[in-house]
């Protein structure tokens, strides 16, 4: 309860939950506006779009889906499909999906971005706090991905006020209509209120199927998007948001801390993006489910080439993607598969919001090479490899106070969330969908562990494991790092051979080692 008055006079109490909206307003009015994609032109806060309650047809679905109004949610975005899920934390305690969200326009190609200007949305692991809420964005809401992110930094890429926000145009962003981001924001603004100090945004070039990883096996960005898939991998077992470190230039997910001796509490692990990984465990039980959807995932990819799935265009000079629901009502119809590569009905599918007049659908590509004509086939590939070089290492404190520009740009709504009795570690989430596999539990203490070594220099040989500790399994070494940056893709074995993908600096796949 909450209470204000002076001394002497009668207090007046209100309940907790009406003093953290009215400040809550009072934040979002006082916030500093970022713009969204780039652009330097404000509007005026509304505090009622920001604070507009969710509708009473998805209040009905979380009741239908055991979900607390308040809970975490996780969401996941996904190029090629132009497709974002919204994941919300169940009674179960794990994530299940909400909803998903057709998207408007996205930019660019699939592959990472790389350079500020060359128009690409951002792939990776992204984490929003309430200070990323921008209530008074140009574009209706926007919520600032925070790139570049410390995978991003580390690899010396360039680029600020990424977004997902309303409009429907893109130069770089994700835009949804403004109906969709103004729910999608509501439930991040009720995850906040709750109690959620923070949730993840996880961007896809596609779903991670066998079919979709068959169909891009030539992409020179395969390595890097076979790092992606591990975190998505780790999600699809547990539905739990993984956790999220970077270190040697690379992702690691859910990394622990290694029990050196019994009955000892081990040091947290501090992790440096640009310097050698410690070393760390993998909870067993996450480590074995993982490593064997990669196992059957490679097996289907292995079988899918074999009996000739065509592989997709690299560039296909389209900039970027447009849901077909979307195409279909500015009058441009295109098909949509489903993951299984079957043909969906999209006609009968209402347009969700209002797409503004001046929307620019994807330029249309040839349906028998899937490109636009003219389009260089693979030579013109250069979105993503402009000016991609490794940034510098740096010490771990300057690295830890070099956050993105987002992060620091809504403190004072920040601590309105910042709660003392909610401050607590974030409860485990997760979903269970009829099409998955029973998720991995977490055991209360993991009993295997694997220490990483140092990754060996871009051409240098193979090191041998070192001798293994007592009660301890030694990791397999790291292989180099990449940051997506394309290299010419060698035909489909690079998908399947040890040897990494295009040059000696790239990434090789880690989906069989349960570090």
């Amino acid at each position: 309860m909450g209470a204000v008055g002076r001394v002497g006079e009668p207090v007046l109490k209100f309940p907790r939950s009406v003093v953290r909206a009215l400040l809550a307003s009072a934040a979002i009015a006082a916030a500093t506006a970022l713009a969204g994609c780039n652009t330097d032109s404000l509007t005026t806060v509304s505090s009622e779009r920001a604070l507009r309650p969710l509708s009473p047809e998805m209040t009905r679905d979380l009741e239908k889906k055991n979900m607390p109004k308040e809970s975490p949610i996780l969401v996941r975005l996904f190029k090629e499909e132009s497709e974002l899920e919204v994941w919300k934390q169940d009674t179960t305690g794990r994530f299940a999906l909400l909803k998903t969200y057709p998207i408007c326009r996205w930019s660019g190609e699939l592959g990472p971005k790389v350079k500020e200007g060359d128009r690409q949305a951002p792939e990776g692991f992204y984490t929003i706090t309430p200070g990323q809420m921008n209530p008074n964005s140009s574009y209706y809401l926007a919520i600032n991905l925070g790139f570049p992110n410390e995978f991003d930094r580390a690899w010396g890429r360039t680029g600020d006020f990424l977004m997902i926000h309303g409009i429907c145009s893109s130069r770089g962003c994700y835009a949804m209509t403004d109906e969709q981001i103004g729910e999608i924001y509501a439930l991040a603004r009720e995850s906040f209120f709750g109690g959620q100090q923070s949730f993840q945004v996880a961007a896809f070039p596609f779903r991670m199927t066998p079919l979709n990883m068959a169909r891009h096996r030539t992409n020179p960005n395969m390595a890097f998007w076979k790092m992606l898939k591990e975190g998505y991998d780790h999600f699809e077992v547990t539905r739990l948001e993984p956790k999220v470190n970077v270190c040697d230039r690379r992702y690691v997910f859910d990394a622990e801390p290694v029990e050196t001796r019994p009955g000892v509490t081990p040091a947290p692990l501090r992790f440096s993006a640009s310097a050698r990984c410690p070393a760390y465990q993998v909870n067993p039980e996450i480590a074995a489910a993982v490593a064997e959807k990669s196992k059957q995932d490679e097996i289907q990819v292995a079988e899918l080439v074999h009996r000739g799935t065509p592989a997709a265009p690299i560039r296909t000079g389209a900039d970027g993607g447009m849901h077909p629901v979307f195409q279909a009502a500015l009058g441009h119809p295109r098909g949509l598969f489903d993951s299984d590569g079957g043909m969906r009905n999209i006609f009968d599918t209402k347009v969700p919001g209002t797409v503004p007049e001046n929307t620019n659908p994807p330029r249309a590509v040839d349906p028998k090479t899937g490109v636009v004509p003219g389009t260089p086939a693979s030579g013109g590939y250069g979105l993503a490899s402009a000016g991609s070089r490794p940034a510098p290492a740096q010490p771990a404190q300057q690295q830890a106070a070099a956050g993105p520009r987002a992060a620091e740009s809504g403190n004072f709504f920040t601590r309105l969330f910042s709660d003392g009795d909610k401050a607590s570690a974030q409860a485990p989430t997760g979903s269970i969908s009829q099409d998955k596999k029973t998720a991995a539990s977490r055991p209360a203490k993991p009993t295997q562990v694997a220490a990483p070594k140092q990754a060996p220099a871009a051409g240098s040989a193979e090191p041998k494991p070192a001798a293994p500790q007592p009660q301890y399994a030694a990791a397999k070494p790291l292989p180099p790092a990449t940051d997506g940056t394309p290299k010419p893709a060698s035909g489909d074995s690079g998908l399947f051979s040890s040897q990494p993908t295009g040059s000696g600096g790239s990434f090789d796949s880690r989906w069989g080692i349960g570090r």
